[in-house]
């Protein structure tokens, strides 16, 4: 697959995160670029929901993973799937904010939002 930007789609918002090992619960097999995790808000008090926000993985350097396996941490962009989700969104992302990447019920990876991209302002969405 290739980036969600090829698609005509922009990034939201920015996060860094951490996987987590086997032996916390994380994943038993290593995941790859484009894997959908879904994402969930650290604030039970602002949702008990899943939501399909996608991660895609970035380098160090910032350019995107192209291919390949997900680094232990790093940064992601995130890309809200749904329009009809943008709203609650925009009300409740901003720097600092804590969630997680989830496989169903699993967490798989906590990661705190370090910056706002087209969260306000994506045309597609």
């Amino acid at each position: 697959m290739e980036s969600y930007a090829k698609a005509g789609l922009l990034p939201d918002f920015r996060v860094s995160y951490t996987l987590y090992s086997a032996e916390e619960g994380g994943r038993k097999t290593p995941a790859r670029q484009h894997i959908r995790w879904d994402f969930r808000y650290d604030e039970p008090a602002i949702s008990t929901s899943t939501f399909m926000v996608w991660p895609e993985i970035l380098l160090p350097s910032g350019a995107l993973l192209i291919d390949g396996v997900v680094p232990t941490h790093g940064l992601a962009d995130m890309f809200i799937i749904f329009p009809t989700s943008r709203a609650f969104h925009q009300q409740h992302i901003k720097p600092g904010l804590r969630g997680y990447f989830v496989e169903g019920a699993r967490r798989v990876a906590v990661c705190e939002v370090i910056a706002i991209l087209n969260l306000h302002s994506n045309p597609l969405q």
